[in-house]
């Protein structure tokens, strides 16, 4: 059975560390690897003996969405109400998994830009709760409600 080696990058990756401070734990012995050719192999195992513990593995494919929410018509005032319902929205649940968000308010065209980023869930379940606001006839907006408009919608597995 093959043994997995690690490129001096993966290892650096896998640690959180920077290239260089691999390679000197590799030249000062802490750290030890095969040098094959003008480059440095790492094993699992030795791997494992640096930081005390398994090296992790692969992991399940992450999933994360990134979405522009468009809404016009809204005055200053409205802004910072539907910003600050945005962020407690974005703020409940589960904190390891929380939403990353910015919230930009443009008063000549009265618009609100809402960048959502995080997991596919949390974001359908925060664009269901700013539906159901902006669209339940509560006079949050300046003058009629108008319908969210999503401008993009991207999964990426990572």
């Amino acid at each position: 059975m093959e043994e997995k080696l690690y490129s001096v990058e993966e290892v650096a990756a896998l640690l959180g560390l920077h290239v260089r401070t691999v390679r000197g734990y590799i030249r000062d012995g802490r750290l030890k690897a095969a040098r094959i050719g003008k480059q440095y192999r790492v094993a699992r195992a030795d791997l494992e003996a640096l930081t005390g513990r398994p090296a992790p593995g692969p992991g399940p494919a992450a999933v994360e969405v990134s979405s522009i929410v468009q809404v016009d018509g809204v005055g200053r005032e409205a802004a910072g109400r539907l910003a600050t319902l945005v962020q407690a929205g974005a703020n409940t649940g589960d904190p390891g998994r929380a939403l990353r968000l910015q919230v930009v308010h443009d008063e000549e065209r009265n618009r609100l830009k809402i960048v959502i980023l995080g997991g596919a869930a949390e974001t359908a379940d925060l664009l269901r709760m700013l539906d159901a606001v902006i669209g339940g006839g509560n006079d949050l907006l300046d003058g009629p409600p108008r319908p969210l408009r999503p401008l993009r919608n991207e999964a990426a597995d990572g």
